[in-house]
C-alpha cells in the first residue's frame, strides 16, 4: 500500500516524509486502538527501526513513510556528510560569534552595569543548554533531522511545525544575510576613513556594500557546507583576532574622559525603556547560531551517534564565545559609558593600524559568517526544485544564488541602521529560534515530569525567550523606524 499526498521533507540518511492530508484516514484510521491500529502501521509501511510512533491517548500522533535518498547528492547541506567533529567547533564559531559581538557594549549602556551583566550571563548559559536540547534530538529513534524545519515538523505536524519554524528560520538567516553585508560595508569603510586617498574623493557606505556583495557572488558558487571549511575556519580565527584587539586596544586606551555609566542622554522616560528592549534583542542577535545548529550537524557521518563528538565541538566554539563577548561588551562600556557607538570599532581612534587590522578581520569573517547562513536558504531553494523534477546546472545555480546575494545586497544598502537592525532581527527570530523553541520541543518529545532535572530549567528558558522576542522587537522597530525618518538613503 503506498500512501498519497505525502510531504517530501529535505532528505537525509534514514529520513523520513511526513503522511498528510485525505489519503492518511484509508491509511491510519484515527478511530482505530491497539492491535488494529498496530496492523495498520504495518500494511503501510510505516516503521521507525522497530518503535511505531502508535502515542498519546488518542492512538497516534505522528506517522511516517521511509523517504526517499534520491535528492542527498545533489542538495548543499547533505552533499556532504563526512566532516570531522573538529569542523562543528569552527562551523559553530563562525556562525555565533559575529556582527553581534561589535554591539554588545552597546546594549550594555542601555541595560547599565547590573542590567547588563546579568543578561549577558544568563543569555550565555541559556543558549548553550537549547542549543545541547537540539543537538540532542537530531538523532531521535534512529532518524536524523538534518534541518530545523523537518524537526519542527516532527514535533508540530507538518504544516504547523513549518508555519512556526519556517518563518523565524528564514528571518534570522535572510536578516543576517542583510546584517552582515552591512558589517562587512561598514569594516572596508571604516578602512577607507582611516585613509582617506588624498584626491579627497568620498565613497560612501553604500558602495562598500555593493563591494561586499560581489565578493559573496563569487564565495557562493562554492557547492556545500564541507566546501566552506577552509573559509569558515579562517573566519572563526578572525573573529578571536578582533575580538581581541578591541578588547586589547580599549584596555590600553583605559577609561575616556566624560565616559559615564548610565542612560541620562536619553531624551525621556520611555526612550530609555524602548532602547533597553532594544538592547535585550542585541544580545539575543549574539547568539543567532541555533538556527543553523542542525545543518551543521548533518554534515557529520552517522553512525555512530553525533551528540557527543559535536558537542566537543560546541564546547570549544562556547569557550571562544565567552572570550569574545565578555571581554569586548564589558570593557568596551567600561571604557566609553553611554558614549560608546553601535559598533565599538567605531569608538576606537588610535592606533590606525592595528584598527584597520581588525576592521579587516572584521571582513574576512562576515565574508564567512554570510555563506554559514545562507547554505541552508540555497538547500531548501534546491530542493523545492529536486522534488518537482528539476536539477541544477552550474549556470541556473550561479543564477539564483547571485540573485540572492543581490536581493540581500539591496536591503542593505537601502536599511544600514546597524544598531537596529540587530535588536529588531535578534529579538524577532533568534529570540524564539534560540531560546524558546528548543526547550519547548524538547519538553513535547521528552515529556519530563516536574522533578526531572530538565522541566523547570526548560520552562524558563521558553519563559525567558517570549520576554526577549516581544519586548526587543518592540524596542527595536521603534529604533528604525527613528533613525530612517532622519536617515539620508543610498550614500
Amino acid at each position: 500500500c503506498t500512501p498519497t499526498n505525502t510531504i517530501v521533507i529535505s532528505p537525509c540518511p534514514e529520513k523520513f516524509d511526513f503522511i498528510t492530508g485525505p489519503g492518511t484516514s484509508s491509511i491510519m484510521d484515527p478511530e482505530k486502538k491497539g492491535a488494529d491500529l498496530h496492523d495498520d502501521a504495518r500494511h503501510a509501511g510505516i516503521y521507525d527501526h522497530g518503535h511505531s510512533h502508535l502515542e498519546g491517548k488518542n492512538g497516534w500522533r505522528k506517522d511516517w513513510v521511509p523517504g526517499s535518498k534520491r535528492f542527498e547528492a545533489d542538495l548543499p547541506g547533505t552533499s556532504d556528510q563526512s566532516a570531522k567533529w573538529w569542523y562543528s567547533a569552527f562551523h559553530n564559531t563562525t556562525a555565533i560569534v559575529g556582527a553581534g559581538v561589535l554591539g554588545l557594549p552597546f546594549a550594555m549602556k542601555y541595560l547599565l552595569w547590573p542590567g547588563g551583566v546579568v543578561i549577558m550571563i544568563l543569555s550565555w548559559i541559556t543558549s548553550l543548554y537549547t542549543l545541547w536540547q537540539l543537538c540532542a534530538m537530531h538523532e531521535l529513534d534512529g532518524h536524523r533531522f538534518c534541518r530545523y524545519h523537518e524537526l519542527g515538523q516532527y514535533v508540530f505536524g507538518p504544516k504547523l511545525g513549518l508555519a512556526i519554524i519556517l518563518p523565524p528560520q528564514l528571518i534570522v538567516m535572510i536578516g543576517l544575510g542583510v546584517v552582515y553585508c552591512i558589517t562587512g560595508g561598514d569594516s572596508m569603510h571604516r578602512i577607507y576613513q582611516l585613509y582617506p586617498p588624498s584626491s579627497g574623493a568620498s565613497i560612501g557606505i553604500s558602495l562598500w556594500i555593493v563591494f561586499f556583495g560581489i565578493m559573496q557572488i563569487i564565495i557562493s558558487m562554492l557547492k556545500n557546507f564541507n566546501s566552506l571549511r577552509g573559509i569558515s575556519l579562517a573566519a572563526a580565527i578572525m573573529s578571536l583576532g578582533y575580538s581581541t584587539i578591541a578588547f586589547g586596544i580599549t584596555v590600553k586606551n583605559g577609561k575616556q574622559p566624560g565616559a559615564v555609566y548610565n542612560n541620562d542622554g536619553a531624551n525621556s522616560t520611555a526612550d530609555k525603556i524602548l532602547s533597553g528592549f532594544n538592547a535585550l534583542g542585541i544580545i539575543a542577535f549574539a547568539y543567532g547560531g541555533h538556527n543553523v545548529i542542525l545543518e551543521i550537524q548533518a554534515t557529520m557521518p552517522s553512525p555512530p551517534k553525533t551528540l557527543k563528538p559535536y558537542m566537543n565541538g560546541v564546547y570549544i566554539a562556547y569557550a571562544v564565545v565567552s572570550w569574545c563577548y565578555f571581554t569586548v561588551a564589558f570593557t568596551g562600556y567600561w571604557a566609553y559609558g553611554f558614549g560608546v557607538q553601535d559598533n565599538i570599532l567605531f569608538s576606537l581612534e588610535n592606533p590606525r593600524g592595528v584598527i584597520s587590522l581588525a576592521s579587516a578581520m572584521v571582513l574576512v569573517h562576515v565574508l564567512g559568517s554570510y555563506q554559514v547562513y545562507t547554505v541552508p536558504v540555497y538547500d531548501m531553494i534546491e530542493h523545492s526544485f529536486l522534488k518537482r523534477g528539476y536539477k541544477f546546472t552550474f549556470f541556473t545555480r550561479f543564477l539564483y544564488r547571485t540573485t540572492y546575494v543581490c536581493f540581500t545586497t539591496f536591503i542593505a544598502c537601502t536599511l544600514p541602521f546597524f544598531g537596529d537592525i540587530l535588536g529588531f532581527i535578534g529579538a524577532l527570530a533568534m529570540g524564539p529560534a534560540t531560546f524558546w523553541l528548543p526547550p519547548l520541543m524538547f519538553l513535547i518529545l521528552k515529556r519530563p515530569s516536574i522533578t526531572n532535572i530538565h522541566c523547570l530549567p526548560s520552562c524558563f528558558c521558553v519563559l525567558y525567550g517570549v520576554v526577549v522576542m516581544v519586548l526587543g522587537a518592540i524596542g527595536g522597530l521603534r529604533g528604525i523606524i527613528n533613525r530612517a525618518s532622519s536617515y539620508e538613503f543610498y550614500q
